[in-house]
């Protein structure tokens, strides 16, 4: 089935836990479950272990990515601690690691590397990885992960997947892909080599700004038994009626995300003709450095824009005159949000480093929702202001 199928109708081959043919997945809200005799189980037994809504639902994103397993947790970031937990339950105790990781990244995953991961065990250095070379000089002895985000967050950095996997395994190392901006409906990585995805369903998958998820994909098993093992033993798994949903939002997964890469190319196009707009970073420009790559490993560009205004004044008249466009830190919504890297997403990474990066105070970040554009358009040019 294409893609677009499989995000209404879900897994044909999925057997229902109950046989009342509902069109809609029922949410198992039961914290536990009884056996029918001793040494005998349903096959469910406590909602921590495994519960029949979130095992839907972990099967159907694993189904999106071409992956043989998924799970699914409380958040984005309950996701990428889970998975960090696993890698390490497959190393010698007391092992360090190096992590090379993109440093075009989410700011609570920098957050985590930087305080939590470090406690773990992990070691991290930021590089450009859209240059595979600074991936190879950043490599170490002990690198045995590399973790990319692509397209980036908040510069829109696209980094080279199948190359990047390559190269990963060249070394003994695994490569995870941070896939939250494009979702599988845009991007799969795990077919173009990584070894595993995570991904915030709180955004795109979820679509509404109404519930927090997050998700791990791969087909590695050993990576897989571990990360039943986190989730038993620490607890963050996605509840019931969060999973139920994330798969309601996931049945327009694909027809939303038509209509905000459409919305955001219009965008884009009225934002390049305003004098107060300096630089735009979206994929979808034909001059933008990771134009050529976006074409070969997506389907499409996003509806993710970030763009430089040209004082921090103009910042903060168009977060305090957007009407239409809400303030508010998140994206991948039906709603469009506007943005302030440096104070919201990236709030925590030194100010002389964020501005190294180019996260400087100038920049803002736009996620595109549903709207019509001419509404969108109209209300980004009130807020720039008049230019004379």
């Amino acid at each position: 089935m294409n893609i677009d199928t499989i995000c209404v109708r879900g897994r044909i081959d999925y057997e229902a836990s109950d046989k009342t043919g509902a069109i809609a997945l029922p949410i198992y809200q039961s914290a536990t479950f009884a056996h029918p005799a001793l040494g005998q189980s349903t096959g469910y037994d406590y909602s921590r272990l495994k519960n029949p809504t979130r095992d839907y639902l972990e099967k159907l994103v694993a189904s999106l990515d071409h992956a043989g397993f998924g799970f699914a947790f409380n958040c984005g970031l309950a996701a990428i601690t889970a998975l960090f937990d696993a890698i390490i339950l497959k190393q010698k105790d007391g092992e360090r690691l190096h992590v090379v990781c993109s440093d075009d990244l989410y700011g609570g995953t920098e957050r985590f590397l930087n305080t939590i991961g470090k406690k773990l065990g992990f070691d991290t250095t930021y590089v450009d990885t859209t240059e595979l070379s600074n991936i190879k000089n950043a490599r170490k002895a002990n690198t045995k992960v590399i973790f990319i985000e692509t397209p980036g967050n908040p510069l829109m950095k696209i980094t080279d997947i199948k190359k990047t996997a390559d190269y990963a395994h060249s070394i003994g190392a695994i490569l995870i892909v941070d896939n939250t901006f494009l979702t599988p409906y845009l991007q799969q990585p795990l077919l173009l080599g990584a070894d595993v995805v995570v991904q915030s369903g709180t955004k795109f998958l979820c679509g509404h700004n109404d519930t927090l998820a997050g998700f791990v994909t791969t087909n590695d098993k050993t990576l897989a038994e571990n990360l039943e093992v986190i989730t038993k033993t620490t607890g963050a798994a996605l509840p019931a009626f969060d999973s139920y949903m994330i798969v309601r939002g996931i049945k327009t997964l694909s027809v939303r995300l038509d209509r905000q890469c459409e919305n955001a190319l219009k965008i884009t196009e009225a934002l390049k003709k305003n004098p107060r707009v300096k630089k735009i970073l979206f994929p979808g420009l034909s001059d933008s450095k990771g134009y050529e790559i976006s074409k070969r490993q997506a389907r499409g560009f996003g509806s993710m824009i970030s763009f430089y205004v040209d004082s921090r004044e103009t910042v903060e008249r168009v977060l305090k005159n957007v009407k239409i466009i809400h303030f508010a830190e998140s994206l991948g919504g039906v709603d469009t949000l506007i943005t302030y890297p440096a104070t919201q997403t990236h709030v925590d990474v030194p100010e002389e480093e964020r501005n190294e990066r180019g996260i400087t105070d100038t920049l803002l970040r736009l996620s595109v929702g549903i709207e019509n554009a001419r509404d969108l358009i109209s209300d980004l040019e009130n807020a720039l202001g008049a230019t004379n």
